[in-house]
């Protein structure tokens, strides 16, 4: 029903025509015969896409009034259009004559003679004979029982990989009207998409034809006679009988449930070695979207990438399959339909139902819990005669950057080596791996997976969780280490008379200071040599220790021994 405002309006609008039919039929001289129908045109549409033509149905509204201004009909009270072929006899001749040419939405008065309206017999009781008749004619609906739908597409994207077909699943809003421009319906205004299959009975008719052939962005203009809408009964509510509509549409979305994946855009770099399958994990960056361009969620707006197994479900279904047979540095375009996305139900906010998805991504490293420290050898000295080795000094320069080539950190920013003890775990494990079986000289490129690096918390501002590490290494000195298991150990025969050497002062006692200066001593002068990069005097003193078998501070006689002798090995003489 119309509103209070809305009813006055038109009570208002009725006055007015009722006015100026009194007007016009004052102008009637009643000595001048009337030959033929006259017309005067009230209201003309700016745009008129379609004039009535004999054959054509139309639908409109009228005031019936006397010359002297009193109504004896009118379709506003009856409060439906009057409805009819044109050309058909269905009518009196003149208004027959007058409804041909007349645009929708144009407004007319029309004056009809008696001869061709009810003549010397008249209508009953209503119309009187000989009675000149005048016409206030609204058009609001034509349309030709051989009309089909009409399209007109106002706007076309630029790019249009797919259009709508038999069976596909499409998302558009749409604005419904008749063809006097009344609205009936809208999604907008219900703020949801219209979701359903297209060519397959679930729609009207018209509906049905007119999607076809759409793209995703595309904007048209649907127009379907009531044959091919909802025909001569309406819809019972907001479309009334034998209305032409009109639908505004734009096509948001399109898939069909027999689609899988596609993947497009793809920028591959040259170097590419190895590409991920199932059970790798993997760091990517993304931009999400639906398939319209409205976008839903980015890794760069968290500042971090998206960390995750493949092919292992931890990710939708199309995710998971888009993310197999990458290279680091890869580029693409993941297209997922619904089925191997989110589905009916979407994920509230942000992902509607039934949407089609679309990621650009871009893979930043990958690694599987299965991998070693992997090295290439970038330049080797023609000379090569000793190999680092467990236990080894090694002095090296380095340069740390991620698999993408951020870098991290590098030893030439400091002027100076990085210095380590092989076996020693005083760096990560997988650096001890690269370093293995080098010669002084050598560079190498490492790629350390990061269950052998930083693993999956990283290092805070520095390296991120699970990142894969690049290390461009150059070993530029090593010492050679001592054998497993010993901190110290002789270059010449021992002295039979060891214990007595050290026993300075000749008590029968071996003395912190005694020892120390001791081993000191015959490192100086090249009878022993203690494992390097340690601290010398934390090496003496674990000695000392375990010399001091009763941990008095001194060394008796009877509890020095020599490695040699002991069963169970240890660091000490």
């Amino acid at each position: 029903g119309k509103s209070e405002a809305a009813r006055a309006h038109t009570m208002i609008r009725h006055v007015f025509y009722l006015s100026l039919l009194v007007a016009f039929a004052a102008c009637d001289a009643p000595h001048v015969p009337l030959d033929d129908i006259f017309i005067e045109k009230t209201f003309v549409p700016e745009q008129c896409v379609r004039a009535v033509k004999v054959g054509d149905y139309v639908r409109y509204h009228y005031i019936g009034m006397f010359p002297d201004g009193t109504k004896f009909d009118s379709s506003y009270d009856r409060g439906s259009t009057y409805n009819v072929f044109v050309g058909k006899k269905q009518l009196i001749q003149g208004m027959d004559k007058a409804l041909v040419g007349m645009c929708v939405n144009e407004r007319s008065l029309v004056k009809i003679p008696p001869h061709l309206a009810y003549g010397k017999q008249g209508y009953g009781n209503i119309i009187p004979p000989d009675s000149i008749l005048h016409f206030d004619v609204l058009l609001l609906d034509v349309w030709n029982p051989e009309d089909g739908v009409q399209i007109n597409t106002y706007h076309m994207p630029t790019t249009c990989s797919r259009k709508v077909e038999v069976s596909d699943y499409v998302r558009y809003h749409y604005n419904g009207t008749l063809l006097d421009g009344t609205l009936f319906d809208s999604s907008h205004t219900r703020m949801r998409t219209y979701d359903t299959y297209v060519g397959i009975g679930w729609l009207i008719a018209g509906m049905d034809q007119g999607l076809l052939g759409m793209c995703v962005g595309e904007r048209r203009i649907i127009t379907m006679p009531p044959a091919l809408g909802y025909g001569e009964n309406g819809d019972g509510s907001d479309i009334p009988g034998q209305a032409s509509l009109v639908f505004d549409v734009v096509l948001l979305d399109l898939h069909n449930p027999r689609d899988g994946i596609a993947v497009t855009n793809q920028q591959v770099p040259q170097s590419c070695t190895r590409k991920t399958v199932a059970g790798d994990f993997v760091r990517y960056h993304y931009n999400g979207s639906l398939l319209d361009g409205t976008f839903f969620d980015s890794s760069y707006s968290r500042n971090r990438t998206y960390d995750t197994y493949v092919g292992r479900g931890y990710v939708i279904a199309g995710m998971d399959e888009g993310l197999i047979g990458v290279c680091v540095g890869e580029k693409r375009t993941i297209t997922i339909p619904p089925h191997l996305a989110y589905g009916e139900e979407g994920t509230g906010s942000k992902i509607p139902g039934s949407a089609v998805l679309v990621f650009d991504v871009h893979i930043i490293d990958f690694h599987n819990p299965s991998d070693n420290t992997e090295f290439t050898v970038t330049y080797k000295p023609e000379e090569c005669d000793k190999q680092t080795k467990k236990g080894d000094f090694v002095k090296y320069h380095y340069n740390a950057s991620l698999m993408d080539g951020s870098p991290i950190d590098s030893t030439h920013n400091y002027g100076k080596t990085y210095n380590i003890v092989l076996g020693a775990n005083q760096v990560v494990p997988g650096m001890e791996d690269g370093l293995m079986d080098m010669c002084v000289g050598e560079r190498r490129r490492l790629v350390i997976p990061p269950h052998l690096g930083y693993g999956e918390r990283g290092v805070t501002d520095e390296v991120p969780g699970s990142a894969v590490l690049v290390f461009d290494v150059e070993l530029v000195e090593m010492e050679e280490g001592l054998p497993e298991g010993y901190m110290f150990i002789w270059n010449e025969d021992v002295s039979p008379d060891l214990f007595s050497e050290m026993d300075k002062d000749n008590n029968e006692l071996v003395e912190p200071s005694e020892f120390t200066d001791y081993i000191i001593r015959q490192v100086n002068e090249g009878k022993g040599r203690l494992a390097p990069g340690f601290d010398p005097y934390r090496i003496i003193d674990n000695m000392f220790s375990n010399q001091d078998r009763d941990g008095d501070g001194k060394i008796t006689a009877a509890e020095f021994k020599l490695k040699a002798d002991e069963a169970a090995a240890h660091d000490e003489l």
